[in-house]
């Protein structure tokens, strides 16, 4: 939280050596967090985001600065608006002190496919923070920022969170506005959170959440009012999915998980093993749902209604003007997803991939929904199979890069709300543990994780 001075603490934290070396911030001006600042006194407080050094994920849209998306058709873009949740952080008194880099439009897994560069781990700067919210999630690591939004689409959020040792929430689909974060997969993308503690994104949340007339998909309800943390786990029963922790599962992380389970156990909570059978089909599915649909919302960028027109050749013909537009501006990621997409729709093909990828995504969601009626409050499982991985580990094995969101894209394709807190470390890197709740249960599950984050943080003082 911002010190007796806050103005000159958020200021130095985000122009600090350290801050600037990790290549998560794309725009920032002193002039802009300063003047938002004088404005403070016209503000109604809100408690926890008042005064907030808040860090914006760069494909959410802002008036105070560019919106590139980290892609260089998008280099120079001013938004002509900002998002819902953008204007609602404002009102109650956050800062929007930054544009955070990611990879571009959302495509990928450790920040590494940026126009402006990958970023560093705060915590080993020779490893991803994960993506594609990374930015969002060094920052909030590093103390340069007190908050920081980013987005989903199959894990964007959780997954940079565990990697950089926070707290990283995605709500239940349409529980927070989808206006004006820049469209990816739209049955998928959602913001969500990224915050030091359990409680300050619950505070956040319960300013950006509720419903929006500008979004269709927004649910018809008021926004998540944070509750205090349960007294202990005595009403809680917590389902293990064996899927969640398969037999090649890093042996560190899964200890790290197993005495967190003990913790929840020891305060009296319920543990019961349940199944979701298809979880393994999770990850391709996403893909090509999520690839189907990046490919219809980027069709836009062509460098005549969205972009930079990168070729402005005199006589040009307009396809080759896309094609260099598009091919150029573009960098690796989004264009094999942008051809991917293309042609799981394409004609012959459709419910040979597309058609399937829909029918195991209902199928996946027919499973959460069966388990949590059945006693289930919460499910519990690892975060990602492992830490941190290098940068460059996986850049050129795309199937191994998507492998590391196993555990976190099938609350994407089931539409719940699902979270990620640190629950200790092995070697010396975060490990994060994930909540998954029923639909719209993000309130209890946001509880009961502060419960486990402060009986963690007992365990370790002892």
């Amino acid at each position: 939280m911002p010190t007796a001075d806050p103005w000159r603490s958020i200021v130095g934290r985000l122009e600090s050596k350290s801050a600037q070396k990790l290549n998560a911030i794309t725009s920032y001006e002193r002039d802009v967090v300063l003047a938002q600042a004088a404005a403070q006194d016209t503000v109604e407080p809100q408690v926890g985001v008042r005064g907030c050094s808040i860090g914006i994920k760069d494909n959410i849209c802002t008036l105070e600065y560019q919106t590139t998306c980290g892609s260089r058709l998008l280099k120079g873009y001013n938004s002509p608006f900002e998002a819902t949740a953008i204007k609602r952080i404002k009102s109650a008194g956050g800062i929007v002190s930054c544009k955070t880099n990611l990879d571009e439009f959302g495509m990928g897994s450790s920040t590494e496919h940026s126009a402006f560069g990958r970023t560093l781990n705060p915590v080993d700067h020779e490893r991803v923070p994960g993506g594609s919210s990374g930015g969002s999630a060094a920052l909030v690591a590093e103390g340069a920022v007190d908050v920081a939004l980013g987005s989903e689409t199959g894990g964007s959020v959780r997954q940079p969170a565990a990697f950089c040792g926070v707290v990283g929430v995605k709500p239940s689909y349409g529980r927070v506005s989808r206006y004006g974060l820049v469209a990816f997969g739209s049955s998928l993308d959602q913001i969500g959170v990224l915050a030091p503690t359990v409680d300050l994104a619950s505070e956040v949340l319960a300013v950006i959440s509720g419903r929006d007339p500008n979004d269709a998909t927004c649910a018809d309800l008021d926004p998540i009012q944070p509750r205090e943390a349960p007294a202990d786990f005595s009403a809680l029963t917590v389902g293990i999915p064996a899927e969640f922790y398969p037999e090649e599962l890093d042996t560190g992380v899964i200890d790290v998980c197993h005495e967190a389970i003990a913790v929840m156990r020891s305060g009296g909570a319920t543990i019961r093993q349940v199944s979701l059978p298809h979880t393994s089909l999770a990850v391709p599915s996403y893909h090509i749902i999520a690839s189907a649909e990046a490919s219809s919302n980027l069709a836009r960028y062509d460098g005549v209604r969205y972009g930079s027109r990168l070729s402005d050749r005199s006589g040009a013909h307009l396809g080759e003007m896309y094609r260099a537009t598009r091919g150029s501006g573009f960098g690796v990621e989004v264009r094999r997803r942008i051809m991917v997409g293309t042609y799981v729709l394409s004609a012959g093909y459709y419910d040979a991939y597309y058609g399937r990828a829909v029918a195991t995504r209902r199928r996946i969601a027919a499973e959460f929904a069966e388990v949590f009626p059945s006693g289930i409050d919460l499910l519990f499982t690892p975060t990602t199979p492992t830490t941190a991985f290098k940068a460059g580990e996986k850049l050129h094995n795309p199937v191994a890069m998507y492998q590391s969101d196993v555990f976190v894209c099938p609350a994407n394709l089931a539409q719940l709300p699902a979270m990620s807190l640190p629950i200790g470390n092995v070697n010396g890197l975060p490990v994060g543990g994930q909540f998954i709740g029923p639909k719209f249960g993000d309130a209890t599950m946001l509880a009961v994780a502060g419960l486990l984050e402060k009986r963690l943080d007992n365990t370790r003082e002892l």
